[in-house]
């Protein structure tokens, strides 16, 4: 069984549902409610299917490559941490992709909703590293893609509630709540990082 809580906590931090909202508000202000709610709908459909995608083949991909998992754990590891740093020091989630809003509605939904906002350089990599083959076993991983997908569930009722919740907390008070959620990220990075150097230690050395 896996701890649910550390992986909830975990692809909460990635995917970062709060964060997301004020970028749905943002590029789909010019629309109405139903519109609104489909490209909510779609946005979370693309994010969950990239995110299994790399679930189901990103180890194989690596295996494929000739890359071991614990070097690809590590630069990971510090990928998520500069992603986390950004998130704390840098422009926060929100303002971010903001700036990068395409302007196409037929493509909204897509970019910059579903990717990066959802399915965040960080989210997938955390789906990788969280269904390691060696470590988990088949049941295991589809608990992961569950805890996963109900994650991707928030972020779609977060968005659904976009309104509410942007005059409840406003674009200042996401950005805080992304800087928190980039601390948390950079903790969750750095154990990868020690965890990846140990392995490594133990299989090639």
């Amino acid at each position: 069984m896996i701890d649910f809580l550390a992986v909830f906590i975990t692809f909460f931090a990635v995917i970062d549902p709060i964060g997301t909202v004020p970028v749905f508000i943002a590029v789909t202000s010019k629309y109405d409610q139903k519109t609104k709610r489909k490209i909510a709908l779609l946005a979370t459909i693309v994010a969950g299917l990239i995110l299994l995608f790399f679930i189901v083949i990103g180890e194989i991909l690596l295996k494929a490559l000739s890359i071991p998992l614990p070097a690809f754990q590590i630069s990971g590891g510090i990928v998520l941490f500069l992603f986390a740093l950004n998130m704390i020091f840098g422009e926060s989630k929100p303002e971010e992709e903001i700036k990068n809003i395409n302007k196409s509605h037929k493509d909204m939904a897509i970019f910059p909703i579903a990717v990066p906002s959802i399915a965040s350089p960080g989210a997938i990599l955390a789906a990788v590293l969280l269904t390691e083959n060696s470590m988990y076993n088949l049941f295991e991983q589809l608990q992961t893609a569950l805890v996963m997908l109900s994650v991707l569930f928030v972020a779609y009722i977060l968005m659904l509630a976009s309104g509410i919740i942007s005059r409840l907390i406003g674009t200042s008070g996401a950005s805080v709540v992304s800087r928190v959620m980039g601390l948390i990220l950079s903790a969750i990075a750095t154990t990868n990082i020690l965890t990846g150097i140990s392995e490594y230690y133990q299989l090639y050395v």
